[in-house]
């Protein structure tokens, strides 16, 4: 019998945030300081949870710095 499991997905989550002081260098945008929650799940199973603060844009969310 073969069983096939598949890494699902990582979820993120901005649990708080605050403004920074500066612009995107994408687009422009405000930036943010941002604690964010991600969990990474196997087989719809959550395995992994980490907790982490970075530098978003609040225009277009890319991530501008990370502090893990």
């Amino acid at each position: 019998m073969v069983v096939m499991c598949f890494l699902v997905d990582e979820k993120r989550k901005v649990r708080k945030s605050k403004p920074a002081a500066g612009l995107c260098s994408r687009c422009g945008g405000g930036a943010h300081v941002a604690d964010i929650k991600s969990a990474t799940r196997f087989c719809y199973v959550p395995l992994y949870w980490k907790s982490w603060r970075a530098i978003i844009c609040t225009f277009c969310g890319s991530i501008l710095k990370s502090y893990r």
